[in-house]
């Protein structure tokens, strides 16, 4: 690899890690209602989430008529997470079907006085749930480039060997 490759990759790399896509969400939820998210998510892939109550008044505990309930299932109807009566919480998992993935959010008892809630969510899937800040540090990029060498030698070997045998027979 010549040093305009390693430079290259090294601004790719650069640019792909600086660059934030934003995937995150508030909304508003009132007692004796759902609110549903559907996201489509493709078999095998990744997907990661997080929500949140926002508290408005940092000083107090959330109160119990703040509280959510969350369940995320697949087009089918599969269970993948389910909370009860929360504030906060993470799901992760691996697609098992293609389709729509669908995370529901409501307020378990909507006897207590009406209440709405702001609720923060983010839900990443595919590449996009990956998280790049941990994959290449720049100490690590020079010992990939270093494994990165050792492999083009060895394929460079594997093919002049190759056109050796070839032209023995």
């Amino acid at each position: 690899m010549s040093m305009s490759n390693s430079i290259l990759l090294l601004a790719i790399l650069t640019l792909t890690l600086t660059c934030n896509v934003v995937n995150s969400m508030r909304f508003e939820l009132q007692s004796g209602h759902t609110k549903c998210i559907s996201e489509e998510i493709k078999t095998n892939a990744m997907t990661v989430g997080k929500y949140s109550v926002v508290n408005p008044n940092e000083a107090y505990e959330i109160p119990d008529t703040h509280k959510i309930t969350v369940k995320v299932s697949s087009p089918h109807g599969t269970n993948h997470h389910y909370a009860d009566h929360v504030e906060s919480g993470n799901f992760a998992f691996t697609g098992a079907e293609s389709g729509d993935y669908t995370a529901c959010f409501w307020i378990p008892d909507s006897r207590m006085s009406p209440s709405t809630v702001t609720i923060e969510f983010d839900w990443r899937s595919g590449i996009a749930a990956k998280d790049w800040s941990k994959v290449a540090k720049k100490g690590q990029i020079e010992v990939m480039e270093y494994e990165l060498k050792k492999l083009y030698d060895t394929v460079t070997v594997i093919h002049d060997e190759m056109f050796y045998l070839r032209e023995r027979f």
